[in-house]
């Protein structure tokens, strides 16, 4: 039986690719090229758009592992874009991408109802953008649905783990370089390839035993922030959820 610690760190590496795989889709492509926006001008505007229209220190202030130099042309870029509407763009990209991508799944349904009241129940302190795509309505189809909920649990984990690398005082680039991104979208990644993929500029130092320790101990924290949104779910449902996301470990 998972208690709700082990339930999330089971279920972070197949959310952590499942929710956040439409960033990278055709879905997302197709909306770039009918609104005339660059990839990551789309995505500053479409996943950090609900923290409404604000300036680019504010979206940098929750997009921890990007750089500053790097959040701010691509946040101003995207205002071709009203806020809202980017976010509500992005939020059909999510729910096309899982139709496409989970259609085919039948645990989708049970995902969703075992998800639900892990989102609605979390407290959303340290997590402004799983605050802001928590009160995004969800559609009804369960791979859409399905997609949408992995998504904001992702953003959950997201919050927490910048508030914990932080309070370890981990530079993000560190903490970007010592970790293995098992539950990336891109799929297993080194943390040199996920640094030039956030536009970190190089060159990237090796990350040392101490570092590597420390961003162990930063993961294992997260772990435990994390714990009390599992802890709405009861043992049974905890291993049922568990069992249902091994389908994602193997995307």
């Amino acid at each position: 039986m998972a208690d709700p610690r082990t339930t999330a760190a089971e279920v972070k590496t197949p959310i952590g690719r499942l929710g956040g795989g439409f960033m990278i889709s055709r879905e997302a492509k197709a909306l770039c090229e009918e609104h005339g926006l660059a990839p990551r001008e789309l995505y500053f505007r479409g996943r950090c758009g609900v923290l409404g229209e604000c300036e680019a220190d504010v979206v940098t202030s929750v997009a921890v592992f990007f750089p500053s130099q790097h959040v701010e042309p691509n946040w101003n870029g995207g205002r071709k874009l009203a806020a809202e509407h980017a976010v509500e763009l992005y939020a059909q990209a999510c729910q096309a991408w899982g139709r496409r991508n989970l259609g085919g799944y039948d645990g989708c349904a049970r995902i969703a109802e075992l998800l639900q009241p892990v989102v609605e129940r979390a407290s959303s302190v340290g997590a402004p953008l799983f605050a802001g795509w928590r009160a995004v309505p969800l559609p009804g189809d369960p791979p859409a649905r399905a997609a949408q909920l992995m998504h904001v649990v992702r953003e959950l984990r997201g919050g927490l783990h910048a508030n914990a690398v932080i309070a370890a005082g981990l530079h993000p680039l560190d903490a970007t370089l010592a970790a293995d991104h098992r539950g990336a979208p891109l799929g297993k990644s080194a943390g040199e390839a996920i640094a030039r993929f956030f536009e970190w500029p190089e060159p990237y130092a090796t990350p040392g035993p101490e570092l590597l320790a420390r961003r162990a101990a930063v993961e294992e924290k997260t772990d435990e922030l994390m714990a009390p949104a599992f802890s709405v779910l009861t043992d049974g449902e905890s291993d049922e959820l568990i069992e249902l996301l091994r389908f994602g470990d193997a995307r």
